[in-house]
């Protein structure tokens, strides 16, 4: 577990030097080029790009390709790419995560690799973190694309069903992972082949790629519908928000939370002397004194969700910023509102899910870009087969970055970071501060404010305002407090908005923006996002962190069977304290490795499970074999809808007393000649169905049943995935269980999907109007909603054991 350096990081796979010398000498060919790049009018840059054949090593083609866009983005967007833009852009076409520094262009890198893929014939998802990234990219490289011919737009989540699908067949599609990942989930809910948004994946270029494919790699892309669901009613909570600390236990993860014996005798007596343990109380009083007690003591205000226009709103803790149309399901969201004494909205279902690193997976072509690639070179190669190609800077990095400031205890820290701060900017230096929740960036933001310090805070509270924030906090006396800057991936400019050069030279003679950061993340990567806010593209700046022994990464990861005390009056702990904290951010960064690993193994079996579904699913919504196989299976109740079953109708006494079968082709097809007594003439007991409508009330009815089989299916999973780790305690190997208990599970799903569909397809009441699947009582969920889980349901098996053998010290 000894600390990784960069050079260890290549030998797990990152080779930064892969076959750099080749794009190298690319681009200096490209030089050769130029004269002929400028004496191209503007509208001829597309006809002279097409004449190009980028794939073909050894011609003059790649090297003309890389002349012609440089000249484009120098008039389109008043950009000439540096050398390392274009290297950049070749190691992203060649299918690698290049790591490029903190305002070395990124974004100009990533829309000239989209329009290399684009002249090769394919279609181009760019992804990012965040809409505003998604929309800003999009909008600030149209010009680029345009001269190229090449149609690019972006995806948000405010965007309508027609701008979704207007966005997706373009050539190139900004959007958000959270984005497209809940569209390719929403097309799961499609009835018709019109209904798809999300089209197929071909290539994805994925903008702060370490934050995506590692951060959020773990993060489940959930979609519910509404629901009847357990809700714990106002009594109830009212009853486990007066329980002490030794009615209940709370997890060492802090993600479970149950009744001690204390605990469960209190809740008895309080709702009256019941029994929570009998028949009548197990399945519904205690299951909503669960979800209370989740509620009440492990979702905390500011931290996991803020309460903003009268409801409650998730945070995505990765980017400190709300997460819009989320919430959590089985009942904890209305809990957390009787909580907060807000009216109880609706509870949801899984109907779908999908892992980020699924997502990702649907794509045959992957690249990406990062700020921090190095880092997480290992599981970039483990995970997604790719490697990392290290661009250097276009002008050398000057950033001065001090030694950490560690100190005992959070109060001495946070004294100490007011100090400093009051320190620097009484010369005037910008100041970026940044937090790891919301809670906190109020905290020292009202520290600050004593301390006479006027600040700006930039967290989930007030995100709309990001852009405002950020274009600002290069200014002089700027004193910026932000939440997860590291997740933000904006660029600061020094000396402010406008592009004033007497401004911004003034903040670099002050030396440039000051980055404080109020504590340690689990990864140095994050670390080093949220310093390579300042000395960007050559600037000045100086970085600090500030960290304390009660700060997370140390409560979690170590245990000292005796507390260090720090013999300085600040509580400064000096190089000890340094070390220490290194120590938990390394465990924190083995633990994190090993619950990927982990949750990829548990996963990918579901994964392949729901590829099956998804790809029958897709049969059944593009193609009529929903009708034919019900109609092989039901020929009777074909016959009937249809009309190819009739009735003689007897005048004598008015009943019909034969049903015949005829061919559907000539059912409606008589010979007047043929007739002779009209007693005796067949007619169709009910209106036939025409072919067309039949076919989509039969692909309706299937789809339902096989929608409601996975839904039912990955409640299965969940709950055997909460509950597996039991199994090693009996010897076995979890993991294995887990993977037989599903595999017999998925087995029957489809022979009772298709039972059930039978099932409907001889009760509903089928008409030229449709298929009328409520007489049936089957209800498709009209609400859906998305949200993300942050929590890991293994961290309670390999990983608490690897933190259990190596964060015990003296």
């Amino acid at each position: 577990m000894g600390k990784l350096t960069n050079s260890m990081w290549r030998l797990l796979g990152s080779q930064s030097s892969r076959n750099q010398s080749k794009s190298i000498a690319l681009i200096k060919d490209a030089d050769a080029h130029t004269s002929w790049a400028a004496e191209i009018d503007d509208d001829a840059f597309a006809a002279e790009a097409e004449k190009l054949d980028i794939t073909a090593r050894g011609s003059d083609d790649r090297a003309r390709f890389l002349a012609l866009v440089r000249e484009a983005a120098d008039r389109t967007l008043d950009l000439r790419p540096f050398d390392v833009q274009l290297q950049g852009a070749l190691r992203l076409l060649e299918g690698d995560i290049v790591e490029m520094a903190t305002g070395e262009g990124k974004t100009l890198s990533g829309a000239i690799a989209a329009i290399g893929y684009v002249l090769q014939g394919h279609r181009v998802h760019v992804i990012s973190v965040n809409d505003y990234l998604a929309t800003r990219d999009a909008e600030w490289m149209a010009p680029l694309f345009a001269a190229f011919g090449i149609a690019a737009k972006s995806v948000s989540e405010n965007s309508d069903r027609d701008e979704r699908k207007a966005a997706y067949a373009a050539d190139i599609t900004y959007g958000s992972v959270n984005e497209i990942g809940f569209d390719v989930l929403r097309d799961q809910l499609a009835q018709s082949a019109d209904d798809l948004v999300a089209p197929k994946p071909d290539v994805a270029i994925i903008d702060e790629a370490d934050s995506v494919l590692v951060d959020e790699a773990l993060v489940p892309l959930v979609l519910a519908g509404s629901t009847e669901a357990v809700v714990p009613d106002q009594a109830i909570h009212d009853v486990v928000a007066r329980m002490k600390n030794k009615h209940y236990e709370i997890d060492p993860e802090g993600r479970n939370v149950t009744l001690t014996d204390d605990g469960a005798a209190f809740v008895e007596e309080e709702l009256g002397g019941i029994n929570l343990y009998d028949e009548e109380h197990v399945g519904t009083t205690l299951v909503h004194v669960n979800v209370a007690m989740h509620a009440q003591y492990l979702l905390e205000r500011d931290i996991h969700y803020i309460v903003r226009d009268g409801g409650v709103h998730l945070i995505n803790a990765s980017r400190g910023r709300v997460a819009q149309l989320q919430r959590w399901p089985d009942g904890v969201q209305a809990a957390v509102e009787i909580k907060e004494g807000l009216s109880q909205t609706d509870s949801g279902e899984v109907i779908d899910t999908m892992t980020v690193q699924a997502l990702i997976g649907r794509y045959p072509k992957v690249c990406g870009m990062t700020g921090t690639a190095l880092a997480a070179g290992e599981q970039f190669r483990q995970f997604y087969e790719l490697a990392v190609s290290q661009i250097p800077p276009n002008t050398e990095n000057v950033r001065v970055d001090e030694p950490d400031r560690v100190y005992d205890s959070k109060a001495n820290k946070v004294e100490a970071v007011v100090a400093y701060v009051k320190e620097i900017h009484e010369t005037g230096q910008p100041i970026l501060i940044g937090t790891h929740d919301v809670a906190e960036s109020e905290e020292l933001a009202y520290f600050l404010d004593k301390a006479d310090v006027a600040s700006v805070v930039l967290n989930a509270k007030n995100d709309a305002e990001e852009a405002k924030i950020i274009a600002e906090a290069g200014a002089r006396d700027a004193v910026t407090v932000s939440t997860q800057m590291a997740g933000r991936g904006t660029d600061i400019r020094l000396g402010g908005s406008g592009d004033d050069e007497e401004a911004r030279e003034e903040v670099v003679g002050l030396g440039g923006l000051c980055v404080i950061g109020t504590g340690r993340h689990d990864t140095e990567r994050l670390d080093n996002q949220l310093r390579g806010r300042a000395g960007r593209q050559g600037d000045p700046g100086r970085s600090v962190f500030f960290s304390s022994l009660e700060d997370p990464v140390v409560t979690k990861n170590l245990a000292f069977k005796r507390d260090p005390v720090s013999q300085a009056d600040d509580g400064s702990m000096g190089a000890k304290g340094v070390d220490l904290i290194e120590q938990a951010q390394r465990i924190a960064e083995g633990v994190m490795l090993e619950l990927h690993a982990n949750t990829w193994r548990y996963n990918k079996l579901v994964n392949q499970q729901r590829d099956i579904v998804v790809k029958r699913r897709m049969e059944i919504l593009t193609t009529d074999i929903a009708l034919e196989e019900l109609a092989e299976k039901e020929p009777e109740r074909h016959a009937e809808l249809t009309g190819a079953a009739t009735t003689t109708a007897d005048t004598a006494d008015g009943d019909a007393d034969t049903t015949s079968e005829t061919d559907t082709d000539t059912d409606s097809v008589t010979d007047p000649d043929s007739v002779t007594d009209t007693a005796d003439t067949p007619v169709p007991a009910t209106e036939p169905v025409t072919e067309k409508v039949l076919a989509q009330a039969a692909r309706e009815i299937m789809l339902f049943h096989l929608d409601r089989a996975w839904a039912d299916h990955l409640a299965f999973v969940s709950d055997q995935r909460a509950s597996i780790h039991l199994r090693s305690l009996g010897k076995e190997s979890p993991l294995d269980e887990f993977h037989k208990m599903i595999l017999k599970e998925f087995d029957a799903l489809p022979a009772e999907a298709f039972d059930n569909a039978r099932k409907t397809f001889r009760e509903a009441t089928i008409t030229n109007d449709g298929v009328d699947l409520g007489t049936a009582d089957l209800h498709r969920s009209t609400t859906t909603w998305t949200y993300m889980v942050h929590d890991n349901l293994f961290a309670s098996g390999g990983a608490k054991t690897l933190q259990g053998i190596i964060g015990i010290f003296r």
